[in-house]
């Protein structure tokens, strides 16, 4: 082999590996405000049972809603804060988010917009 396919070679794995490291990398807007709302929206549905309770308790009591689902309200944020501090719950979101946004760098189009269906023609 010359040495200028060896240079090639190795620019070219030297790409690879850069672009792999780059798809990884996450910013800090990504680490602190979208991984945290997707973990957020998945707390949620997680919670659904306490969520369910509180807001029906909210719907019951009306105005005294504030002194009589206390307990509710309690659960309910024990729930949401254990599952938003849960690190396995996290690493899910950050795999669910790198997916997302590789399929977009991909295709360019936002994940809002794949999920809707397209018109078929007649």
């Amino acid at each position: 082999m010359r040495h200028d396919e060896e240079t090639q070679l190795f620019k070219e794995r030297l790409e690879k590996k850069l672009s792999f490291q780059e798809e990884s990398f996450l910013r800090h807007v990504e680490t602190d405000v979208l991984i945290p709302k997707m973990v957020r929206e998945k707390s949620k549905v997680l919670c659904a049972e306490q969520v369910a309770d509180f807001t029906k308790c909210c719907q019951d009591c009306g105005l005294l809603m504030v002194v009589k689902c206390r307990k509710e309200n309690a659960a309910l944020k024990e729930c949401l804060t254990k599952q938003y501090h849960d690190p396995a719950l996290f690493e899910e979101c950050k795999q669910e988010y790198l997916k997302e946004r590789e399929e977009y760098r991909r295709t360019g189009i936002p994940a809002k917009k794949r999920e809707q269906k397209v018109p078929t023609s007649m």
